[in-house]
């Protein structure tokens, strides 16, 4: 068969022949005047091979002998250049060996596509195809012709099978806390926007904000300078981040420092350098910009690194011990009320104080031990609880796998000995440091009688350089794999941790083994790439896993900017159709065998008794056919809502499930949201048995829906016999054998 016609579509690429050059093993053996880097007429690329031939003479490509059933065609693209009509055969050999000869038609002058089926060129069945040639066939001299992108394309592929996902409205339910769909420092229209319960002001330069002069010093993100921030008023910038969150119709997040010292300020509110460069000499980098003078504190970048050491803290700072934390509280109380009241409810202890020696070294140089960390905590707790019984605390606000096991103290001392010993650990029984907190925390509880801490608060960043913009095939993959390390209790960490990480399970194992009632907080995390839609899809990711494994608290670093896909993963959950309207608020089991690839959440939502699905195809490379089946809820029909690349979210039309079923592909690294609003079915009552005076009644119905059962001896008085719930469409419920004849009906309820 000779097609004069673009290649079939189902049709792929197995073997590139030439492509500007020859390819995959493939050798000139042709006997002809040849050039392989023509450039006067080109299909593809910027070269073809032009052919000038004699008398039987041929453009012939040669490769080590393969098995012809590899492929199923011979495409190339051919011109006939200025003259056209040239006549040419083509004709494969076997072991060197000429097949049956193909005969083109006469040439164009212009490029056009000869699609060969292998069949037709005698190769059926053949183990040892070794070649082909394009090949005069009048005898005579032909006028130069070219070719160009050459291939032996393959079967479509099969199809892959759907993947089957499978939903179930009675298992795995409990509710999602709201308040894990939070951001930091979020502006008061993105509040709005994104439909956000709770916002964060919180990071390093949080550690030395000075409430009474309304400044920060921002420690190693940025030359340890001391900044005050817009407006002497005390409390300013607190204050602007809190109406911002309360206008949007959040509850705000504000952080209460423990450090012990704040940001100082010079004359007319200028700047202060912790490491002055006129004070404390040449620096390997300053803030050359800005405040010459601010320098980094580093003397030489070595190795080893040689630090500005014995500083003096007074330079930029001044002490603030819990007497000057507490006006900072009775400034939020006096301003914004307590928490009952309608104040701030939410207080952090500090920012990510194990690290304190690194990114505060200038008032800080030795790391937090154990015993600082339980005093401070401690008293701190106490101090906000003297003024607002009220007040729900977090802490201890730990950076990161490290911060979960070793105290500061240790952490420097054991880079510092080739993480020889943790001096500080083996001084305290050898436990791990936040469940030795925990512990401490708990005991004070008993001794006292109060509950100082009622959130344990962590960050966790992915260690892989997924927080960043690296947008590489190979990273987005990465990005795909690792929110796994927020539950997987089989998934080991592929970075420097080599562990299994499973931070919510741990967490909450943590809450039980050594402080029960504590709720648990991730307060710091991202997974980067906010601008891309594999940014978003891991966004997306998140979302749902803290939702289904049950985190109380959740705030992301930071608001992605408005309109980034990131910003509108949140939206998908939060606000998708700019009403108000969001993801279910009962998590219920949603069973998928690869999330890597595909993953599904699972919610009913109290509001209206829908059900709420989100499908992630994280994928990069093409749509995933998907199965969704649904139990205990009759799925009928779903409003689709979808987020892709185009970076919109778009409503769809609606879907249509058979027998709660739905057969769809699902975009490469999409998210969609699937609302399906509750349908009832009628209730039926079958009678089943009645042995040992037990009488079994099946009841049919919509699980999860209330139901009460009536009897009657004479269908006039009807009595109640039995109120209940279906835990799934069918229930076998068990009744007292009447004494005489006895009818009953079902009646829904409410």
């Amino acid at each position: 068969m000779l097609l004069l016609a673009p290649l079939l579509s189902h049709g792929q690429t197995v073997q590139s022949v030439y492509a500007d050059a020859l390819q995959n093993g493939w050798q000139n053996y042709g006997w002809a005047q040849l050039d392989y880097a023509a450039t006067t007429t080109v299909h593809g690329g910027t070269k073809a091979i032009s052919v000038t031939a004699g008398a039987n003479q041929a453009l012939y490509l040669h490769h080590d002998a393969q098995p012809a059933a590899t492929f199923t065609n011979l495409s190339f693209w051919i011109h006939g250049g200025t003259a056209g009509g040239q006549l040419l055969q083509v004709q494969a050999t076997v072991n060197g060996v000429a097949q049956a000869a193909k005969v083109l038609p006469a040439l164009t002058k212009q490029w056009q596509q000869i699609n060969l089926t292998l069949t037709s060129l005698g190769l059926s069945g053949q183990s040892a195809f070794d070649g082909f040639w394009i090949q005069d066939r009048s005898g005579k001299a032909q006028p130069v012709f070219y070719v160009d992108d050459i291939s032996f394309t393959g079967p479509p592929p099969t199809p892959p099978a759907p993947i089957v996902v499978t939903v179930d409205t009675q298992r795995g339910r409990h509710p999602i806390h709201p308040e894990v769909y939070g951001v930091a420092f979020a502006s008061a229209a993105a509040v709005r926007d994104l439909n956000l319960p709770i916002t964060r002001s919180g990071g390093n330069s949080e550690t030395r904000y000075n409430w009474q002069l309304n400044a920060h010093n921002h420690a190693a993100d940025f030359y340890f300078e001391s900044i005050a921030d817009t407006g002497s008023t005390p409390g300013a910038a607190t204050d602007s981040f809190i109406t911002d969150s309360r206008n949007g119709g959040a509850q705000p997040m504000v952080t209460v420092p423990m450090i012990g010292w704040a940001a100082k300020l010079g004359p007319n509110r200028g700047k202060l350098a912790s490491f002055s460069i006129k004070k404390y000499g040449a620096q390997t980098g300053n803030d050359a910009a800005y405040f010459a003078d601010a320098g980094n504190g580093i003397k030489s970048d070595g190795p080893p690194k040689v630090y500005v050491t014995g500083n003096d803290p007074n330079d930029a700072n001044v002490p603030a011990d819990t007497v000057f934390q507490d006006g900072w509280v009775q400034h939020l109380l006096a301003k914004w009320g307590n928490a009952a009241g309608g104040g701030v409810r939410y207080y952090l202890l500090d920012n990510e104080p194990s690290i304190w020696h690194s990114t505060h070294r200038d008032i800080h140089p030795v790391g937090a031990n154990l015993d600082e960390m339980r005093d401070k905590t401690l008293s701190y707790a106490a101090m906000i609880k003297a003024r607002d019984a009220g007040a729900i605390i977090f802490g201890p606000e730990e950076w990161g796998w490290s911060g979960y096991f070793y105290s500061g103290y240790d952490q420097q001392y054991g880079a510092a000995h080739n993480y020889s010993s943790y001096p500080d650990r083996a001084a305290h029984g050898n436990t791990d440091y936040i469940p030795w907190l925990l512990d401490q925390w708990r005991m004070t509880n008993v001794a006292t009688g109060q509950r100082l801490i009622d959130v344990l608060s962590v960050h966790f960043y992915p260690q892989g350089g997924e927080f960043s913009d690296d947008v590489s095939a190979a990273m987005q993959l990465r990005r795909n794999r690792s929110t796994r390390s927020l539950w997987d209790t089989n998934y080991i960490d592929e970075t420097w941790i080599n562990a299994v990480v499973k931070l919510v399970p741990r967490l909450k194992d943590w809450v039980t083994g050594h402080y029960p009632g504590t709720r648990t907080a991730l307060t710091e995390y991202s997974w980067g790439a906010d601008g891309h839609i594999n940014g978003a899809t891991a966004q997306a990711d998140v979302l749902g896993i803290l939702g289904r494994e049950n985190l109380d608290f959740a705030t992301r670093w930071t608001c992605p900017a408005t309109g980034k896909p990131a910003y509108n993963a949140i939206k998908l959950y939060r606000n998708y159709d700019g009403n108000g309207s969001t993801f279910g608020d009962m998590s219920v089991a949603a069973a998928v065998p690869n999330p890597d690839e595909l993953a599904v959440f699972a919610a009913e939502r109290s509001a209206d008794g829908g059900l709420t699905l989100m499908v992630i195809n994280k994928a990069p490379d093409g749509p995933r056919t998907v199965t969704l089946n649904v139990t205990n809820f009759l799925a009928a029909a779903a409003q689709v809502w979808r987020l892709d690349s185009t970076n919109v979210i778009q409503r769809l039309p609606d879907l249509t499930f058979t027998n709660s079923s739905y057969t769809g592909a699902i975009p490469a690294q999409s998210m969609t949201l699937l609302v399906l609003p509750p349908t009832k079915r009628d209730l039926k009552l079958r009678a089943r048995s009645a042995t040992d005076g037990i009488f079994t009644v099946e009841v049919s119905g919509t699980a999860g829906s209330r139901y009460r059962l009536d009897s009657s001896g004479n269908f006039i008085t009807w009595q109640p016999a039995l109120t209940n719930q279906l835990t799934a469409d069918t229930d076998v419920v068990s009744l007292p054998v009447p004494n005489g004849p006895e009818f009953f009906r079902g009646e829904p309820l409410p």
